[in-house]
């Protein structure tokens, strides 16, 4: 049996096989179809498979029949079956028969890949092949899956939007995840193929916004020395995800509309219009419809890009996961670190559900990979991990005149204003700079004496 992933699809329905054909090639594995009971089992007997995926329903021979014989002749091969006929006691039948798993359709491309992956790694002739393959497929869902009822929710609209070409508005908290959940849309879309480019429009300054975006012409304005490509041309075909959005200036979202609107660019400084076949995703951490009653945002460009939304949990509202992608990101460190740090202390983990991860998943990935770097024991200790996590009621408490390093009233009332701000805009730093009316600089810096950086962001 070879190790490279090697798949047969049973199923009398053609459409079928050829949809988990197409998905599953794209995501790296080996296919082949089968549309009849009977022809499966002679193209099994060849015996090079290491995965069988069978509808529950065939035209010439019942499902259970077929994964009796699977698991007679080749014990070791597991059996995925997928069924429209969704009952706990057709469920129940196919395990006790001998599968791995139970799918019920419609598919959900996600699950499908993950059921996918699990069962090829719990094969063990080929656990060792296909062990670097399951990582890549964990770094690309981990932010958008576990089993907490908010991630499932995410998972499952993530999957019903992803195959089509909507735009997509999504919303989440600074570190939460909106880029990786954009990079999973784009991969189970049509355009996996294609680029996906990232812009972080908050990164971006206003003067250069347009150029970064649609491209330059040699000399279309000072300093403009060479021609250059927008990132609407690098993601032709593709996917453009705008991350923050809502930092465009006006006359940019006015340009913006337009090449949506037209499937058109035309790069600064030129008269030529080039067609371009781009999706739109784009993220923030504010409410573009509020926005949009303030005056900051075009009412026409958020109705253009709001075709489909999703809401990213914030960490603290997906607790159940914690543990979960705790345990990912330890493996991530300890493969970067050359570690060989097996968990956490219960203490650790303790001290983790109970804190607010204000910085989200980015947080909890900086603070792991930290403490991994810390460590010289065999797991994480509490004294590996930040004090405003180990001890949040001394360190993460609002401060009273003379404790915590707060001297006098002055100092508690900034305090208090700082993290008010922070909590209206989601802890986006840009924005909360302006409502204090003080440069992003200073903000920082007054955060950092704060003890309120939760991590990189």
């Amino acid at each position: 049996m070879n190790s490279s992933g090697e798949i047969l699809i049973i199923d009398d329905d053609i459409d079928t096989c050829r949809l988990l054909t197409n998905f599953l090639s794209r995501n790296g594995y080996s296919c082949q179809s089968a549309f009849s009971g009977r022809s499966g089992l002679d193209k099994l007997s060849s015996g090079k498979y290491d995965l069988v995926i069978t509808d529950f329903r065939l035209g010439d021979m019942a499902g259970l029949e077929l994964i009796g014989w699977v698991r007679k002749t080749f014990p070791v091969i597991p059996v995925l079956v997928i069924t429209g006929y969704s009952d706990i006691k057709t469920a129940v039948n196919v395990i006790k028969a001998g599968a791995l798993n139970y799918i019920a359709k419609p598919l959900v491309p996600a699950e499908i890949l993950l059921l996918v992956s699990e069962a090829l790694n719990k094969n063990p002739e080929t656990e060792g092949g296909l062990r670097k393959q399951k990582e890549g497929a964990i770094t690309g869902e981990l932010y958008v899956t576990g089993h907490s009822s908010r991630a499932i929710e995410l998972e499952k609209q993530v999957s019903l939007v992803a195959p089509t070409n909507f735009s997509v508005i999504i919303y989440g908290e600074t570190g939460s995840g909106k880029e990786v959940v954009a990079r999973t849309i784009h991969r189970l879309s049509e355009r996996s193929g294609k680029p996906f480019v990232a812009v972080d429009c908050g990164a971006l300054s206003r003067e250069l916004a347009g150029s970064e975006l649609f491209g330059h012409e040699k000399g279309a304005f000072t300093g403009a020395h060479t021609s250059k490509t927008g990132h609407f041309e690098q993601a032709n075909g593709g996917t453009l995800f705008l991350d923050e959005v809502g930092n465009l200036s006006y006359d940019v979202q006015v340009s913006l509309l337009r090449v949506i609107q037209e499937r058109k660019l035309r790069k600064l400084g030129s008269n030529i219009e080039t067609p371009v076949d781009v999706r739109m995703l784009v993220a923030s951490n504010e409410d573009l419809k509020r926005a949009c009653q303030a005056g900051t945002f075009r009412e026409d460009l958020y109705y253009r890009l709001n075709e489909f939304r999703l809401d990213v949990p914030a960490l603290r509202e997906r607790q159940e996961d914690i543990h979960e992608l705790s345990d990912y990101f330890l493996r991530e460190a300890c493969a970067e670190l050359r570690k060989t740090i097996t968990g956490f202390s219960g203490e650790v983990m303790e001290a983790f559900l109970k804190y607010s991860w204000p910085g989200n998943i980015r947080e909890l990935k900086n603070v792991i990979k930290r403490a991994t770097l810390l460590s010289d024991k065999s797991t994480i200790q509490i004294g590996h991990i930040p004090l405003e996590i180990s001890h949040p009621r001394d360190q993460m408490q609002e401060p009273v005149a003379g404790s915590g390093g707060l001297r006098n009233v002055a100092q508690q009332a900034e305090y208090e204003s700082i993290l008010e701000a922070l909590k209206k805009v989601n802890y986006n730093k840009t924005r909360a700079a302006r409502l204090l009316d003080i440069d992003r600089k200073t903000l920082y810096n007054k955060m950092k004496a704060f003890n309120l950086l939760p991590g990189k962001n």
